[in-house]
C-alpha cells in the first residue's frame, strides 16, 4: 500500500517555546488542562500566540477509546471541584471574550460530568459577565436530564461533534451512536431557548462526498446552527489511518452546500477544528439571526 504524502496545505511551522510559554504558565498555575495540548491540535501555536485556548474539564483521561483521538484513555481521577473558578480566573487573565469549555468523556460519572459543566458556566458568568460561553459536551450516555441541567446554566453555544458519517461509527467511534449524537443536538434546539447548537466532522476517514452531504442535511434537520469541517490527522500509528487528504477546494464546496442548506454559519477547511476561531464564527451567526 502506498503511503499518503502529507500535502503542502497542511504544513504548519512548529510553535516556538516562547509562543507556548506564557499560556502554559497560566494553565499550570491553575492546574488546568486544554484540548489544544491533550488532543495535539495543529493550531495550538496560533491560538496560544493569540492568548486563546479551549479548556478541558474533568481531567485529561477519557473513559472511551475513540480510534481517532489523541487524548489518553483509562481510569480518570476524582473531580477537582476548584476547577470551575480556576478556569474563570484564567479566562479573565487571558482577557477572553468568548470562552470555550470541553471535556473528556466521563462514563464513570452518573451525570456524565454535567455538574462540572454547570459549575464552570456559572463561575464564568459571575467572573466574566461580558463574555460568551461555548461548551463542547460528550453524549452524556444519551441522558436528557443532565443535558437539561447544562442548558439551564445558560451557555451561548452547545457543541456536540457528530465526528463522522454513520457507516464509519463502528470503526471510528465504537462506543458512540450516531442517532444518540443527533438527539443531543435536536434536544438542544428544542429546549435551549436561544442557545445555538453546533457540531463538527472530521474528513478523510473513508467517507464519500455524498455521505458528508447527508450528514449535513441530518444536522440541519436536527436544528444545528453552526457546523465545522476539518481534515482528520492521525495522532500516532496506533490510531486509525488517514484514508484521504481532502483538498481545500472540496472544503470550499462543502461550505457552500452547508450555507445553501440554511446553516447560519459553516466553517470548513483542512485545519478547521471545533473551537478554531470560535468567537469569529459566533459573531458571524449573530449577524445572520
Amino acid at each position: 500500500m502506498n503511503k499518503l504524502r502529507h500535502p503542502e496545505w497542511l504544513s504548519i511551522p512548529a510553535p516556538s517555546d516562547e509562543t507556548m510559554a506564557g499560556v502554559k504558565r497560566l494553565l499550570d498555575k491553575g492546574g488546568l488542562h486544554t484540548v489544544c495540548e491533550s488532543a495535539e491540535c495543529p493550531n495550538i501555536g496560533e491560538c496560544f500566540a493569540n492568548r486563546t485556548c479551549t479548556f478541558m474539564i474533568l481531567g485529561n483521561i477519557c473513559t472511551r477509546k475513540c480510534l481517532f483521538c489523541a487524548v489518553e484513555h483509562g481510569h480518570p481521577g476524582p473531580i477537582n471541584f476548584d476547577e470551575p473558578i480556576a478556569i474563570a480566573r484564567a479566562a479573565g487573565d487571558l482577557n477572553l471574550k468568548h470562552v470555550v469549555i470541553t471535556t473528556v468523556t466521563r462514563d464513570d460519572l452518573p451525570d456524565g460530568g454535567a455538574g462540572q459543566f454547570v459549575a464552570t458556566i456559572k463561575a464564568l458568568h459571575k467572573e466574566l459577565p461580558g463574555a460568551t460561553v461555548e461548551v463542547l459536551i460528550s453524549d452524556l450516555k444519551g441522558q436528557n436530564e443532565p443535558l437539561v441541567e447544562i442548558l439551564q446554566a445558560g451557555p451561548d453555544i452547545l457543541n456536540h461533534n457528530i465526528e463522522t458519517v454513520p457507516r464509519l461509527y463502528k470503526s471510528v467511534r465504537p462506543q458512540a451512536s450516531y442517532a444518540r449524537s443527533l438527539d443531543i443536538l435536536k434536544w438542544t434546539s428544542e429546549w435551549g431557548k436561544g442557545i445555538v447548537p453546533k457540531s463538527g466532522l472530521m474528513l478523510g476517514l473513508g467517507e464519500t462526498f455524498e455521505e458528508i452531504v447527508q450528514v449535513l442535511d441530518d444536522l440541519r434537520e436536527a436544528g444545528c446552527g453552526i457546523v465545522t469541517l476539518g481534515q482528520y490527522l492521525r495522532p500516532s500509528p496506533k490510531h486509525i489511518p488517514v484514508k484521504r487528504y481532502v483538498p481545500p477546494d472540496e472544503f470550499e464546496r462543502l461550505e457552500k452546500i452547508g450555507m445553501d442548506m440554511g446553516f447560519p454559519a459553516v466553517s470548513a477547511g483542512p485545519l478547521v477544528r471545533s473551537s478554531y476561531n470560535a468567537l469569529n464564527t459566533y459573531q458571524r451567526i449573530l449577524r445572520r439571526i
